[in-house]
């Protein structure tokens, strides 16, 4: 592959902005043959007219993307303003493949993708869904077992419209982009929540409330966890207590972070953002801007050794938008730590609704995705 080439830019007309960034990426005509494009929720309305225009001034047909609050470059983040980023590379055309459910069902989907593109273990696919999506749960590990691919990307976030970008401006499932797996690509995920106590396991519930935790009162564990001053007023506990599901089978410890919604003090229960299965193990954690930093880094380091002396050719950062300055702190912390450990690597990114990695869907974390 060619190097890739990214550009980026805020201004309030997207012709503006779109104008800085085709000048930075510097694009050479007829030397690249896909693009990813990332625009903030200002410009949703606009995605099509963006690709028609970039289809024009770049040559490169193919476009995949959407939009989010927030988005991000190498070393930058764009929040709540109007900006745009994009990314272009290289690759042959053999070795991608489009993909768009629209709003087929989960088994509807399987079948259609698994008849046009075939099951091939080792594909890369780069994705993004649309959160009104109830499906999503089933929808997406229904693309990996249709088409052999280890999937990442995001949940579109706006406040406004919710398009996606695959070829031509789509919604309502999962689209985006497969490559074949002689595209090389090393990912990482990083978290954004801390266990603060051990693994339970429930034994009693109703759909998303937890009843009991090892055949004791819900709540009462729940407290035990959180310790006595937390425990003193539960009101403190909204946006900094969450609980997580673990994740068998993974090779470093894994969980998917899920937002505690309530809780019932006369009851000595608590309701989850899932639906709960008897036999279901849980643990409480809390979000932690200090601990994210430390497993970002860690993330950042596993990459560097898998990756080894090979210089990345660009990258995909897909955040939680509860991260970056919500977590991070301001002046773009998460994407300068990104940028401190790989160095000006072509980057660009969104923060989402909920992160993919494989075949789940994630919740306050990161998903690294470089190309080499």
């Amino acid at each position: 592959m060619t190097p890739f080439r990214m550009g980026h830019a805020a201004s309030s007309d997207w012709h503006g902005a779109l104008r800085s960034a085709l000048i930075m990426a510097d694009i050479p005509r007829d030397q690249a043959n896909v693009g990813f494009l990332y625009v903030t929720d200002h410009f949703a309305d606009d995605v099509q007219d963006i690709q028609i225009e970039l289809q024009i001034r770049t040559g490169i047909e193919t476009w995949v993307g959407t939009t989010g609050i927030g988005i991000c470059a190498t070393g930058i983040e764009y929040f709540d303003e109007p900006a745009l980023a994009l990314l272009v590379c290289s690759i042959p055309g053999d070795a991608i493949h489009l993909l768009d459910t629209g709003s087929d069902a989960p088994d509807e989907a399987s079948a259609k993708l698994a008849g046009a593109l075939g099951t091939r273990e080792g594909r890369f696919g780069l994705v993004h869904a649309d959160p009104h999506n109830a499906d999503l749960g089933e929808l997406i590990p229904a693309v990996v077992e249709a088409t052999g691919a280890f999937l990442v990307g995001g949940l579109t976030s706006s406040r406004g419209a919710h398009p996606q970008l695959a070829g031509t401006v789509t919604a309502g499932g999962v689209s985006g982009v497969l490559f074949e797996p002689d595209v090389a690509v090393a990912t990482g995920l990083t978290q954004g929540c801390t266990p603060i106590g051990p693994v339970h396991e429930v034994t009693d519930c109703r759909e998303n409330i937890i009843v009991t935790l090892d055949e004791r009162p819900a709540l009462e564990v729940l407290k035990e966890d959180i310790g006595e001053v937390l425990a003193r007023d539960l009101r403190r506990i909204g946006g900094y207590i969450y609980v997580a599901f673990p994740v068998s089978g993974a090779d470093r410890p894994d969980y998917l972070v899920r937002n505690l919604l309530a809780v019932d003090p006369a009851a000595h229960v608590f309701a989850v953002g899932a639906v709960v299965d008897k036999g279901d193990t849980i643990m409480i954690c809390r979000r932690d801007g200090q601990a994210a930093h430390l497993d970002l880094t860690r993330m950042l380091e596993d990459l560097g050794q898998r990756v080894g002396e090979s210089r990345p050719r660009g990258g995909i950062y897909h955040s939680c938008l509860a991260r970056g300055p919500n977590l991070f702190g301001p002046n773009s912390e998460e994407l300068r730590t990104i940028q401190d450990a790989l160095g000006d690597v072509p980057l660009v990114g969104m923060f989402c609704n909920g992160e993919i990695s494989h075949q789940r869907l994630y919740g306050y974390t990161g998903v690294l995705s470089l190309f080499l």
